[in-house]
Protein backbone atom coordinates (compact mmCIF):
# COMPACT_ATOMS: atom_id res chain seq x y z
CA UNK A 1 0.00 0.00 0.00
CA UNK A 2 0.81 3.69 -0.19
CA UNK A 3 1.47 6.72 1.85
CA UNK A 4 -1.93 8.26 2.28
CA UNK A 5 -2.33 12.12 3.05
CA UNK A 6 -6.17 13.20 4.03
CA UNK A 7 -7.54 16.45 5.02
CA UNK A 8 -10.41 17.21 7.00
CA UNK A 9 -10.15 20.85 6.73
CA UNK A 10 -7.63 22.64 8.65
CA UNK A 11 -6.26 18.65 10.02
CA UNK A 12 -3.94 16.89 8.07
CA UNK A 13 -3.59 13.30 8.80
CA UNK A 14 -0.24 11.56 6.94
CA UNK A 15 -0.66 7.86 6.99
CA UNK A 16 2.73 5.81 6.39
CA UNK A 17 2.70 2.22 4.88
CA UNK A 18 6.14 0.64 4.73
CA UNK A 19 9.49 2.18 5.67
CA UNK A 20 9.96 5.99 5.95
CA UNK A 21 13.82 5.95 4.45
CA UNK A 22 15.87 7.65 1.88
CA UNK A 23 13.37 6.10 -0.85
CA UNK A 24 10.16 7.13 0.31
CA UNK A 25 10.77 11.07 2.33
CA UNK A 26 11.46 12.73 -0.79
CA UNK A 27 8.50 12.16 -2.42
CA UNK A 28 6.01 12.37 0.76
CA UNK A 29 7.84 15.65 1.90
CA UNK A 30 6.85 16.83 -1.97
CA UNK A 31 3.50 15.55 -1.43
CA UNK A 32 2.70 17.07 1.89
CA UNK A 33 4.23 20.79 1.02
CA UNK A 34 1.40 22.36 -0.17
CA UNK A 35 -0.84 20.36 1.63
CA UNK A 36 0.88 22.02 4.95
CA UNK A 37 -0.68 25.65 3.84
CA UNK A 38 -3.36 26.52 6.23
CA UNK A 39 -3.04 23.18 8.34
CA UNK A 40 -3.00 23.90 12.35
CA UNK A 41 -2.94 19.40 13.28
CA UNK A 42 -0.75 17.32 11.52
CA UNK A 43 -1.32 13.90 12.46
CA UNK A 44 1.49 11.09 11.34
CA UNK A 45 -0.15 8.17 11.69
CA UNK A 46 3.13 4.77 11.98
CA UNK A 47 0.64 2.04 12.41
CA UNK A 48 1.87 0.61 9.07
CA UNK A 49 5.87 1.84 9.35
CA UNK A 50 7.94 -1.13 9.19
CA UNK A 51 11.52 1.45 9.45
CA UNK A 52 12.49 5.07 9.89
CA UNK A 53 15.55 6.13 8.62
CA UNK A 54 17.64 8.61 9.39
CA UNK A 55 16.17 10.75 6.54
CA UNK A 56 12.34 10.00 7.82
CA UNK A 57 13.45 11.42 11.21
CA UNK A 58 14.78 14.62 9.26
CA UNK A 59 11.99 14.31 7.52
CA UNK A 60 9.57 14.51 10.95
CA UNK A 61 11.70 17.60 12.55
CA UNK A 62 11.13 19.54 9.17
CA UNK A 63 7.51 18.87 9.78
CA UNK A 64 7.58 19.62 13.51
CA UNK A 65 9.72 22.72 12.52
CA UNK A 66 6.86 24.33 10.12
CA UNK A 67 4.06 23.07 12.16
CA UNK A 68 5.28 24.28 15.52
CA UNK A 69 4.92 28.00 13.56
CA UNK A 70 1.24 27.19 12.65
CA UNK A 71 -0.09 24.32 15.08
CA UNK A 72 0.44 21.41 16.17
CA UNK A 73 2.25 17.98 14.79
CA UNK A 74 1.40 14.71 16.75
CA UNK A 75 3.23 11.23 15.69
CA UNK A 76 0.53 8.35 16.78
CA UNK A 77 0.32 4.05 16.41
CA UNK A 78 4.42 3.78 16.55
CA UNK A 79 5.37 0.67 16.72
CA UNK A 80 7.80 -0.71 19.34
CA UNK A 81 10.90 -1.36 16.78
CA UNK A 82 10.13 2.50 15.47
CA UNK A 83 9.38 3.34 19.22
CA UNK A 84 12.88 2.53 20.28
CA UNK A 85 14.64 4.53 17.55
CA UNK A 86 12.82 7.61 18.97
CA UNK A 87 14.02 6.97 22.39
CA UNK A 88 17.82 6.33 21.23
CA UNK A 89 17.60 9.64 19.47
CA UNK A 90 16.12 11.62 21.70
CA UNK A 91 12.99 12.28 19.77
CA UNK A 92 10.70 11.53 22.19
CA UNK A 93 11.55 15.21 23.98
CA UNK A 94 11.34 16.46 20.62
CA UNK A 95 7.95 15.17 19.25
CA UNK A 96 4.60 14.35 20.42
CA UNK A 97 4.55 10.59 20.41
CA UNK A 98 2.06 8.12 21.15
CA UNK A 99 2.93 4.55 21.08
CA UNK A 100 0.83 1.90 19.63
Amino acid sequence: MKNTITRDGDILTVSVWGPLDINSSPELEEALDEELNGATELTVDLAHATYVSSMGLRLLLSWQKRMFKQGSMRVINVPEEVMKLFVETGFTEILDIRPA
